[in-house]
């Protein structure tokens, strides 16, 4: 297992968790409500959960190019839910 995590500064958190699970619901399965949301991709899962000033967010892949490789989906997805804002999305090794 490849684990990761991701600290956003945003005050938005709640409204990206749900609209990236509203986005991925009909083809992956999803779970989420008002300050958290998971996503299960093929190989993985992402846990999302919001705070007043910041998206915090866990991967856990299969292994590590599953991992990276859906870092950047979620970095991607995130960046577009965000237009109107400018997101720091870096992800560090998850802290167990």
């Amino acid at each position: 297992m490849s684990e990761s995590q991701a600290v956003v500064s945003t005050t938005s958190g709640s409204r990206y968790i749900n609209r990236l699970c509203k986005h991925w619901q009909h083809k992956l399965s999803v779970v989420h409500d008002e300050y958290q949301g998971r996503v299960t991709f093929d190989g993985g899962v992402c846990h999302m959960r919001a705070e007043a000033d910041a998206l915090h967010l866990q991967l856990a892949a299969e292994d590590a190019a599953t991992r990276e490789r859906l870092e950047e989906v979620m970095a991607v997805h995130l960046e577009r839910m965000a237009s109107r804002e400018t997101l720091d999305i870096a992800w560090q090794p998850a802290v167990t």
